[in-house]
Order: C-alpha cells, then structure tokens, then sequence
C-alpha cells in the first residue's frame, strides 16, 4: 500500500481505505476498518453447510489491524490436518478473542442450513467480542450474507478465506472444532464413518446410510434422508450421491 497522508501528516483513514481495497496484494480488512476508523476487525467463518449430518459450526476471531499476523491463516481447505493443528496456538495467542458457534442439526431442520450459519456465526461474533473487550470495530463475514441482528458494522467478502487472514483464522478454529466433533460422533455410531469424511455426502456415507438408516444426527431436511423419511425408499445411489454433491 502506498503512504497516503493527509495535510496534518497522519494517514488519512477514507484515502486509506481507498489505497487498500486497491491493492489486490492487500488484506481487505485493513481496508474495510480504515473506511469505519476502527482498530480492530472480526472475521468471521463457517464449516459443515453441506454435510448431511452434524452441526454447522463457525469461528470467529478479533485482531488489532496493526499487528502482524502469521502466515498460514487462511481457508482451512488449503491447509493439511497437521498444519491447521500447528496454527491454533498462534491464532489464539496473537487474538483480542476468538469464539465458535454452533447450529445444532434441529436448528438446520427447522430454519434451513442459510438461517442457521448466519445464527451460529451472531453467536460467535458477539462472543469474541466480548472476549475482546466490546471494541469498536468492523465484522469481515465470509460470503454473500451478512450476519441479521449484528450491531457491529460488517461486510460480507467472497472467498474472504483466503483473501483475509481475520476470516481465515476463523475458518481454522471451526474446522478442527467440527471435525473434533465429528470424531466424536464416530465413537457413538462407528457405522457411519463420521471420522473419513465429516459428515459430507460420499459414497461410503451413503452406502451406510442405507444399510443402517438415518441416526439422531442426520438432517432430516437433506436429500437423500429427506425423501427416505418421507417415502420409506432411498433414491438411486447415484442420484444420491448427485444430490449430496451438489450441498457440498
């Protein structure tokens, strides 16, 4: 970015703003909290819409836009197991806080997948928050929707992921919090293969969905399980798996 001052000397914020959502090198957020002349930014992150069971689950972590963050916070899909492991203690040591929320499979059912990632990411954002001290600041969301019922300023920012380390930190925490969680869930229903593929729609999950049925932790709302509850026939595997590709 280049070094905009204003006549008093001192970075202008608007001109700032300006410079940096110019900058394609740049991380927006720097942008975004210059054009509201805060200093600290949230993002904010999901994991799990597409799965067809267990929780959605988002992150949300808050930063001072002048420190300097470590590499490697971005889209946790970029990123091995190991390597998301190594960044926890980083993440969680340079936030001014970091929180995770949750839509519980009933919540997805009765509401919809969308309602209910933008519910668990306001649960998540008001805590790190007021982890971090109820500061002045601006919420980056990943994505087109931004969060209803949020009194913070926001943007929402397409593959924010990558492109903003605030929200990639996110993604980190609520991938291996999902995963963690779904872990769990093989223990309780070693059938499924919850440990392989997290839930999501693969061809083994939906072999063992119909050999063994739908558990407590399937969305009824997700096709195929949908139509099975309503009919008492599974569709053809590979419309199936079709089906549950197309929700990944």
């Amino acid at each position: 970015m280049s070094r905009i001052r204003s006549r008093r000397g001192t970075p202008d914020a608007e001109q700032l703003a300006l410079a940096g959502l110019a900058d394609p090198g740049g991380d927006p957020a720097r942008a975004f909290a210059a054009r509201h002349r805060v200093r600290v930014v949230i993002g904010v992150d999901e994991v799990g819409r597409g799965p067809l069971a267990g929780p959605v689950v988002t992150g949300a972590v808050a930063f001072r836009v002048e420190d300097e963050l470590p590499d490697g916070f971005t889209d946790s899909k970029a990123l091995t197991a190991a390597r998301r492991q190594e960044m926890l203690d980083p993440i969680r040591a340079v936030a001014l806080g970091h929180a995770l929320g949750m839509a519980t499979v009933d919540e997805i059912d009765a509401t919809g997948i969308r309602m209910a990632t933008l519910e668990a990411m306001r649960r998540a954002v008001g805590s790190a928050w007021r982890m971090a001290g109820e500061p002045p600041c601006v919420v980056v969301v990943d994505g087109r929707d931004l969060v209803p019922s949020l009194a913070l300023a926001q943007h929402a920012l397409v593959d924010g992921d990558a492109r903003c380390q605030a929200v990639g930190a996110a993604s980190i925490l609520a991938k291996e919090h999902r995963d963690g969680l779904l872990a769990d869930l093989h223990l309780q229903h070693p059938q499924y293969g919850f440990d392989r593929h997290k839930g999501y729609g693969t061809a083994d999950h939906l072999r063992a969905l119909v050999a063994h049925g739908p558990c407590a932790h399937h969305r009824r709302s997700f096709e195929p399980v949908r139509t099975f509850l309503e009919t008492g026939r599974w569709p053809p595997l590979p419309s199936a798996v079709a089906a549950a590709e197309a929700l990944a």
